[in-house]
């Protein structure tokens, strides 16, 4: 029955302890292009980096609809104009609204982003900076998870009778 008590404690603390200023540094945007060419091939090297190991992976299903109708609707522009330059000022701000939401998406979600915090050690008052991969922190969150559902199916188990048919 403690360790019911202490764990989400200890997981609480830990976050904590973790929790300070986050910085990230700004990504150049991956979603630009001024050709039909050019957007073509950028779109299709966004779609396949938003698969499991991709550089996007972490986009989920909903948002890789957005990003999906976004990169259409942009690609029809390019199809009917060819180029921006030959774009009207209302479809240039249709492309540009596609273009920035696309990049939002991204950027969230972008595993090679480097976000920093100033972390205060276990025992220390002196914040230190430390920087890490958004793939990092998915990596190390994933972890977390997985040690705790094994812990609490551990401990939910300690408890149970080994006699069949007896709980």
């Amino acid at each position: 029955m403690k360790c019911k008590r202490w764990l989400p404690l200890l997981a609480a603390m830990l976050m904590v302890s973790q929790v300070a200023t986050v910085v990230a540094k700004e990504a150049a945007p991956d979603v630009k292009a001024d050709t039909k060419d050019q957007f073509t091939a950028v779109a299709d090297h966004v779609r396949q980096q938003m698969v499991p190991g991709g550089r996007f992976e972490s986009v989920d299903k909903n948002q890789q609809v957005t990003v999906n109708r976004d990169l259409s609707t942009m690609q029809s522009l390019f199809d009917r104009f060819g180029t921006v330059d030959a774009m009207d000022q209302t479809t240039k701000v249709e492309l540009y609204n596609n273009q920035s939401e696309v990049n939002a998406i991204l950027t969230h979600h972008d595993g090679d982003r480097e976000v920093c915090e100033q972390v205060k050690p276990m025992g220390s008052n002196i914040s230190k900076t430390m920087c890490r991969t958004q793939r990092q922190i998915n990596a190390e969150e994933d972890q977390t998870k997985d040690y705790l559902e094994d812990h609490s199916v551990r401990v939910q188990g300690v408890g149970k009778s080994k006699i069949p048919g007896k709980e």
